[in-house]
């Protein structure tokens, strides 16, 4: 495939059928590379559950410095990434993954959370990530190019790659069969609208700090109704927005549904409702 100049165009390469896709667009794949070879991610990969590649988007450039970026209109500091090459890089990477949701990491985006990362396991057609820099992208690339906006949190990034891997993360362990025990997860913080239990292991006494008699009990009820109590405690601790909503939620399920009262025209009758 050839531009108008007859240059070659790239093209990100088709994915294997099976594998959870992700697609990294980012200045710096090698940074994007290294990172998911380890730990759960790197195990995904190398099981045949994922698929991630890293894409670099001045493959897309059209000039001989690769530039990527521009002054922005209006003035004021810093640069501004430049739609060619993103647009060339968005539009090649949905070639390769026809189904896939184009997610951009962007500080104004929509807080990521557990409800959020669940829903895009579950979507099929894979992620295409792309990581902004310098003072963000242009907006068209916003409003147009991508499906959805992603923030990690109320604070700013030098750049988008550390934000595409925490999502790439919390992803990538939702997608069966790449966490061992995926039990483990239904109990994690998040999954229920609560920071999860606190957890201990050996030794039982730590510099004078004691385990929990209930854990080594051996009574299993007990140590189920011991964490869901200590989850509620801690989530009140240190999260208590979340708590408020919680309560808010099991208040509104406990509420009794008033029956609608039928419609009546006319004077009331002996025996009617008041």
């Amino acid at each position: 495939m050839s531009d108008t100049d007859g240059e070659a165009v790239p093209k990100v390469p088709a994915v294997p059928a099976h594998p959870y896709p992700f697609t990294v667009l980012t200045l710096f794949p090698e940074m994007v590379r290294q990172a998911v070879a380890h730990s759960i991610v790197g195990r995904g990969i190398a099981a045949g559950r994922l698929d991630v590649r890293a894409v670099d988007i001045r493959d897309f450039t059209k000039d001989r410095h690769r530039t990527a970026d521009d002054v922005p209109y209006g003035g004021g500091p810093g640069m501004v990434m430049k739609p060619e090459p993103l647009a060339g890089a968005i539009r090649s990477a949905r070639e390769a993954q026809p189904a896939a949701l184009v997610v951009l990491m962007s500080a104004s985006g929509r807080p990521l959370d557990q409800a959020t990362a669940r829903r895009w396991a579950g979507h099929t057609g894979g992620l295409v990530l792309v990581c902004g820099h310098y003072e963000g992208v242009d907006e068209r690339i916003a409003e147009h190019y991508a499906d959805e906006e992603v923030s990690i949190g109320d604070y700013v990034l030098s750049g988008g790659e550390l934000a595409a891997l925490v999502v790439l993360d919390a992803v990538a362990r939702l997608v069966p069969g790449v966490v061992g025990n995926e039990a483990s997860i239904a109990d994690e913080s998040h999954e229920a609208g609560l920071v999860e239990y606190p957890q201990y292991t050996r030794p039982p006494v730590f510099e004078g700090h004691a385990v929990p008699d209930v854990l080594m009990s051996g009574n299993h009820a007990a140590v189920a109704r011991f964490r869901r109590e200590s989850a509620l405690a801690k989530t009140r601790r240190v999260r208590p927005d979340l708590a408020a909503r919680v309560v808010e939620v099991v208040v509104d399920r406990r509420r009794p549904s008033t029956p609608a009262r039928p419609a009546r025209l006319g004077r009331p009758r002996p025996g009617d409702p008041e």
